[in-house]
């Protein structure tokens, strides 16, 4: 399979790894990792979705079976407050422990991880990833990495040899690659530590009252990020994990501490960060991205994850504004997919969107189209809505449309929350006022019944007829006149849509 799509380049990495795949027939290990100090946002999404992507190509490729790990770091300590969440003061009074000692500040959950693991949980499942869920907390403490610390104490110099160089002067006086948790704060500590016995695990450090020797065992202690990263790799046989374009260096760093313990990299793939509206990082502790939840109240679930899959290497803003769009250009390419050769199928984003199993029911209209529709007075509601819709197009209802019938009440949504709130129509000025009574005039000649096509040629007609620089100011002053919109759909879809006498009494209190 020669396709370029990049979910089949990220596979066949896979291919060179394990040419006759795993021995006896193991599964390839894909791992997507969360740091739950801070709500789930998209970008969390973003990671387990594109893997999934990569996981599917790699199974259509060689048909070998796989696993998805989904683990979160919820033992690293907690270093700031998030912006976004409640009684902030709780969690200050906690910092430095683990995160999975310090309560719930929604007061739903045993400890402020086990909400935000549940949060995450909530929106994989939503979406129907196949994954397996591993915390830390659970791995350390149930002794799974208790043999690839006793690695770490085995190792020490040569894991320091690693991470030395990379650290501050300062930092290197403190650096340790184990973090032992205090036995009299129950804080994670960030201070230097000496193996006294590498094999039974034994380690001593200063703690508040003085020097402490106790196991880093069993959940007594956790590994320094970098090196934790490359441990579970070892530990869990780890064949892939992709990461943000901010953490090439950590990538790097991890994977020569690998091959300290023994083990093998996995291959991955740097993808750029998404931005707000203002062009910043989206950050957890900030909150400044977009919920799982937001973008499902105003566009679809094949919507976002279809804006996830383009272009992963080049940083994109991700904020309410672009769903419209997504939505409509999803519905674009999925149109395109059943005409399409086989070698262009497999390029649509849609076919991993998908897996392969792309539906074939297509849309009478845009999102964009309805958005205009029901941005109008007296069309801001669902059942209003479908009625427009059912006479522009027959033979469809919420019963044999769901996929219309949800995108309908998206619009209604997101028309509501942030269209109507901007619109202002202005007065035409004379000439313009001339053009809308010749188009209204035009338009009185039309069956009511008539098609999207012939009222567009009237409209381009009209537009010919009187003298604007150009047809866009004809188009532009019909927005703004008749929508309050400086921007806005195909006429003759949106007169077909919203009906030849509704439009005329638009013109009318535009002209008034």
């Amino acid at each position: 399979m020669a396709s370029k799509a990049w979910p089949y380049e990220e596979a066949r990495k896979l291919l060179k790894r394990w040419p006759d795949g795993k021995p006896d027939g193991a599964p390839i290990i894909f791992e997507t990792g969360y740091g739950p100090s801070g709500l789930p946002h998209i970008g969390t999404f973003n990671e387990v979705a594109r893997t999934t992507f990569v996981r599917q190509a790699y199974e259509e490729l060689t048909g070998r079976p796989t696993r998805l790990i989904a683990f979160s770091d919820d033992m690293d300590g907690l270093r700031k407050v998030p912006d976004n969440v409640p009684n902030q003061e709780l969690l200050t009074a906690n910092l430095g422990k683990p995160l999975t000692q310090i309560p719930d500040p929604f007061g739903k959950y045993e400890s402020f991880a086990h909400h935000n693991n549940t949060m995450l949980r909530h929106f994989l499942d939503r979406y129907g990833f196949d994954y397996e869920f591993l915390s830390a907390t659970d791995c350390y403490k149930s002794g799974r990495f208790d043999e690839i610390i006793r690695q770490v104490l085995r190792n020490w110099d040569g894991v320091m040899g690693v991470m030395l160089p990379t650290l501050r002067e300062e930092r290197r006086q403190t650096y340790s690659p184990v973090l032992p948790i205090s036995p009299t704060s129950g804080r994670v500590l960030q201070v230097q530590v000496e193996v006294i016995d590498a094999e039974a695990g034994l380690i001593a450090f200063e703690d508040e009252e003085g020097r402490v020797e106790q196991s880093a065992l069993g959940g007594l202690a956790k590994l320094q990020w970098k090196v934790d990263w490359a441990a579970r790799w070892v530990a869990l046989g780890v064949d892939y994990e992709m990461a943000g374009k901010d953490l090439i260096d950590s990538v790097t760093q991890s994977s020569k501490i690998a091959r300290v313990l023994g083990g093998r990299p996995p291959e991955g793939f740097n993808y750029e960060m998404f931005l707000d509206e203002k062009g910043e990082k989206i950050s957890k502790s900030k909150g400044n991205g977009l919920s799982l939840e937001e973008w499902l109240r105003y566009g679809s679930g094949p919507s976002l994850s279809f804006y996830i899959y383009r272009e992963p290497k080049r940083a994109k803003s991700l904020h309410i504004g672009v769903i419209p769009r997504a939505v409509d250009e999803y519905w674009q390419f999925r149109g395109n997919y059943p005409s399409q050769p086989v070698e262009q199928q497999l390029g649509n984003p849609v076919h991993h969107i998908h897996g392969g199993r792309v539906p074939n029911k297509s849309l009478p209209l845009t999102y964009g189209l309805l958005l205009n529709l029901v941005s109008l007075p007296g069309v801001a509601d669902k059942d209003t809505a479908w009625r427009f819709v059912q006479r522009y197009a027959p033979g469809t209802s919420p019963e044999t449309d769901p996929e219309l019938d949800e995108l309908i009440g998206l619009a209604v949504n997101y028309a509501r929350d942030f269209v109507v709130p901007t619109l202002q129509r202005r007065a035409p000025t004379e000439m313009e006022a001339a053009a809308l009574r010749d188009l209204d005039a035009e338009l009185a000649k039309l069956p009511t019944d008539a098609s999207a096509e012939d009222i567009q040629t009237q409209v381009f007609e009209v537009g010919k007829r009187h003298p604007f620089d150009n047809l866009r100011g004809w188009f532009q002053a019909l927005y703004e006149t008749l929508l309050g919109s400086s921007q806005g759909p195909r006429m003759g879809s949106f007169i077909a849509l919203y009906g030849i006498d509704n439009s005329r009494r638009l013109i009318a209190e535009a002209l008034a």
